[in-house]
């Protein structure tokens, strides 16, 4: 297991989707706040992507704009500047429950097009547009999440692997280090284990205190603070997404007994388990967009 895809995927919400935009300018789209994220990627032409947040970005041929937390924007071309056309998509994630490393990303994700960066971003990206290209659907519903599920990790890779490694801090400073990654990779890999501070310090191959420092300064928040964080946004996906007894869901998460992991879920959550499995919630992207002039 490692942190970026246990995050991703403790957030994630339904199926993403995605399409092929082709549009004359003038135009204008605006996207309305959803419980998700979404991309562009400019195959022709260009357009300005204008953030909830910040000053509009220009999007020229190969730039890829990735908003993470989708608090609405808006994309146009008000000139006469011919086609343009976009990979656009979106995924359901569940903003409330953010997973620090995916919560310290900016509100744009800017990756500008150049020959050679991120070869295994821009390989998906063709790989999705040959599949949305498809004249027949045969193993599109597999093909085409799986792909988006793909760039989704490649484009929150991308950023973290733009941050310079001198000037790095937070989660970028974090998954550098080997011995504050040595223990993240501990806890996802065994959220059941009865890990101390001291048995993590042991994992990191650091003295106790050395390590509770390094890893509360990197991180953002002491270690059993994060492994009872990581323990709880566990057990919330467990009994969002399958059937497992309660019991089956409080031995996962490190829990002797099904008594203590409830009363620990509820100060978390303020719901029993029990509640919160049955209590409605979005399982889809909105993919809400009105398109102004054509």
């Amino acid at each position: 297991m490692d942190v970026l895809s246990d995050a991703i995927g403790a957030m994630r919400l339904g199926r993403p989707h995605s399409s092929r935009t082709v549009l004359e300018s003038p135009w204008e789209i605006h996207f309305e706040p959803q419980q998700g994220a979404g991309f562009h990627v400019i195959l022709q032409g260009s357009c300005r992507l204008i953030p909830a947040v910040g000053e509009p970005i220009l999007l020229g041929v190969g730039d890829v704009a990735f908003m993470p937390r989708e608090l609405g924007h808006g994309i146009a071309c008000p000139e006469d500047a011919g086609v343009t056309q976009m990979l656009c998509g979106a995924y359901g994630l569940d903003q409330a429950r953010a997973h620090p490393l995916f919560a310290e990303l900016p509100e744009v994700v800017h990756l500008p097009a150049r020959v050679g960066r991120h070869p295994s971003l821009q390989g998906a990206i063709e790989l999705l547009g040959q599949e949305l290209d498809r004249d027949t659907p045969l193993g599109g519903d597999a093909a085409l999440p799986a792909l988006l599920d793909l760039l989704l990790l490649y484009l929150v890779r991308a950023w973290y692997d733009g941050r310079p490694g001198d000037t790095a801090t937070g989660w970028a400073a974090a998954l550098r280090d080997p011995a504050v990654a040595a223990a993240l990779r501990g806890i996802h890999e065994e959220p059941e284990r009865l890990w101390t501070v001291q048995s993590l310090a042991g994992h990191a191959g650091l003295s106790r205190a050395a390590f509770a420092r390094r890893f509360t300064e990197l991180v953002g928040s002491p270690p059993l603070a994060y492994l009872t964080w990581w323990r709880m946004t566990m057990a919330a996906r467990l009994l969002r997404d399958t059937d497992l007894p309660l019991r089956a869901v409080a031995v996962r998460t490190g829990y002797t007994s099904e008594f203590a992991f409830a009363r620990a879920f509820k100060r978390e959550f303020g719901a029993a388990p029990g509640q919160y499995r049955h209590a409605p919630r979005q399982r889809e992207p909105l993919g809400a967009a009105q398109e102004v002039g054509s």
